[in-house]
């Protein structure tokens, strides 16, 4: 048996969590989801909000993919998991971050982009999208200065976390014209063997 279980479509937040287990080499099995199932009366014993992802290790059940993923690099992630309590915050920063500041803008443009029927496109709520990330972008560029990773030469799961959001931005191959930093280090961490499944 699995040592740790994930449940989600891999189309969903669950990549995140299940990038982070082949990343950590923890023993896990992949509980496939669609969207009916996920109101299922079982998965809503694992998750009551009725939402991808959910994790169970043991006792332990957990939903949020940005705590899972903390979770999991924290007790099996090694060298993924920052050496020292000041590495631990940035981690954390950078993970909330992501979540706050560039999730919600990508998937404005990724709603629009690919599950939007044509005459219900809105090009505004795009447009006003891509502007609102160009700030958070330029942050993330000048932080990336002389670094291969947010923490330094070392990916952690700092990096992880957040290209796990960044990586909408090539699905829906934004413009990264001014922030060549950001668009090398998410080339660095989505070329990964754990990203590609392997």
């Amino acid at each position: 048996m699995a040592k740790v279980k994930i449940y989600g479509s891999p189309q969903s937040r669950a990549a995140r969590a299940l990038w982070c287990a082949r990343e950590c080499g923890v023993e896990h099995e992949h509980v496939v989801l669609d969207m009916k199932s996920v109101k299922d009366p079982e998965f809503l014993k694992v998750n009551p909000n009725g939402k991808m992802p959910a994790m169970i290790d043991g006792d332990l059940v957990l939903f949020e993919s940005m705590a899972i993923n903390l979770y999991l690099a924290k007790k099996y992630g090694g060298a993924l998991w920052p050496s020292s309590v000041e590495g631990e915050g940035l981690a954390y920063q950078w993970s909330f971050w992501g979540v706050t500041e560039i999730e919600r803008h990508l998937l404005t443009i990724v709603v629009d982009t690919f599950m939007t029927p044509p005459d219900k496109k809105n090009p505004k709520a795009v447009e006003d999208a891509k502007a609102a990330l160009q700030k958070p972008l330029a942050v993330l560029d000048d932080t990336l200065k002389g670094k291969q990773y947010l923490l330094g030469d070392t990916f952690t799961i700092a990096d992880l976390n957040l290209a796990s959001v960044m990586g909408w931005a090539k699905l829906v191959k934004l413009d990264m014209t001014g922030h060549a930093g950001v668009a090398n280090w998410l080339d660095r961490c989505l070329s990964r063997p754990a990203f590609r499944g392997k």
